[in-house]
């Protein structure tokens, strides 16, 4: 039986394979990230019986090739890289190129028998792709609040005294039309206050009234164009992010409904469909985990404790070890779940009044919470609080 593995790369794949001694069964070769590069690794594949075949979870570059070997009903162990790193470390590897990372990933598929990565269903594979794209555009809007943020400061510095949250539908849709100072300073009461905001409501008279005094005697007065002309873009920017993520945040709860363990989990206080999305999205099939347990360890919720002869730390920190986007993305509901969930806060409560500091109750909450999580996964049912759980 042969043991392959492959070090991806983003045009090109160097494969390799060992026997179950180890041995170097198939040298080092190149594919490329073609139809032409995968009728020659298949070729390979079948010149003998394969045990398994083995790479690391590099960016994007493994997912057309993973797809095309579990296609064919080949065994696949997608690895971390963290796996394979303290593997070569093991056995004293002093040099590294490509042939070499190709067989020491078939040396540690044939030494350490890796678990099979299933493929996972097409639904969490969607519910990822809409995630991730959900937070890059929530990025982007970051992005132009703040340098909306630079513009007012620099041309109307007065303006957040009147209108708090430059993120807002009432900021875009006043410095759309007025995007400075100066513009402010020559409009007409009446027509501001006409302004409809968000095709409802209209900006006021006294919000109206107290923005172009403010403008008069601005101190940002004196800038142009220059600024009008990147406000007006800006607000633009930020009206078409607005739009395409609340789009996103319809087909994520679209898409979530048609998922079992997905749509189960909004019935836990504090987890909404978009948090939801994300723990289906992160973890794929969470009962590949063997308990809550291996759950938390994986997302990193375990204290890291050090002690080793007269070193004897006082308190354990959290593990660098983890899924840290997860582990972000939880914070927020954590902090909503330890509010609205009542066996949630009295746990979190409980832990305060005996001394612990809040944000040591905090990460033991949000461990407990990824074992309802997967309490949910394990049974398919809708989450209900044990007694045991309770206060």
């Amino acid at each position: 039986m042969r043991y392959f593995g492959i070090d991806i790369g983003s045009d090109e794949h160097v494969v390799a394979a060992v026997d179950s001694d180890s041995a170097v069964a198939v040298k080092p070769f190149k594919i490329t990230e073609s139809a032409e590069g995968y009728a020659r690794l298949v070729t390979a594949l079948e010149a003998a019986p394969v045990a398994l075949v083995a790479f690391e979870a590099t960016g994007h570059y493994w997912r057309n090739l993973f797809a095309a070997l579990t296609s064919r009903g080949y065994a696949v162990a997608l690895l971390n890289p963290l796996q394979t790193h303290h593997f070569a470390k093991e056995a004293l590897s002093r040099t590294k190129t490509d042939a070499i990372d190709a067989l020491g990933i078939a040396r540690f598929a044939a030494q350490k028998h890796p678990v099979v990565t299933r493929l996972a269903e097409s639904a969490t594979d969607e519910l990822r792709e809409l995630v991730r794209h959900r937070d890059r555009l929530v990025a982007d809007f970051g992005d132009r609040v703040r340098q909306l943020h630079r513009l007012v400061d620099l041309g109307f510095p007065e303006f957040t005294r009147h209108v708090k949250g430059l993120d807002s539908m009432l900021a875009s849709a006043l410095l759309a039309e007025y995007p400075n100072a100066q513009a402010f300073a020559g409009a007409a009461p009446r027509r501001v206050a006409k302004l409809v905001y968000d095709g409802v409501h209209k900006v006021g008279n006294e919000l109206a009234q107290a923005l172009i005094a403010s403008a008069k005697v601005s101190v940002g007065a004196h800038h142009g164009p220059a600024y009008r002309i990147q406000v007006r873009h800006t607000c633009q920017d930020l009206d078409t992010l607005r739009r395409r993520i609340k789009e996103l945040d319809g087909d994520i709860s679209t898409l979530l409904d048609d998922h079992e363990v997905g749509s189960l989990l909004t019935t836990i206080d504090g987890i909404g469909p978009t948090t939801a999305a994300r723990v289906i999205a992160e973890l794929g099939d969470i009962n590949r985990f063997a308990n809550a347990a291996a759950l938390a360890a994986y997302v990193g919720v375990v204290p890291g404790l050090k002690q080793s002869g007269k070193r004897q730390s006082p308190r354990a920190g959290l593990s660098p070890i983890g899924h840290a986007r997860l582990r972000t993305a939880l914070w927020m509901p954590l902090l909503t779940a330890v509010r609205r969930n009542a066996w949630l806060k009295a746990f979190y409560d409980r832990l305060v009044s005996r001394g612990k500091p809040p944000k040591v109750a905090l990460i033991a909450a949000m461990r407990k919470l990824l074992a309802a999580i997967y309490a949910v996964a394990r049974d398919r049912k809708p989450f209900v609080p044990r007694p045991e759980n309770a206060p």
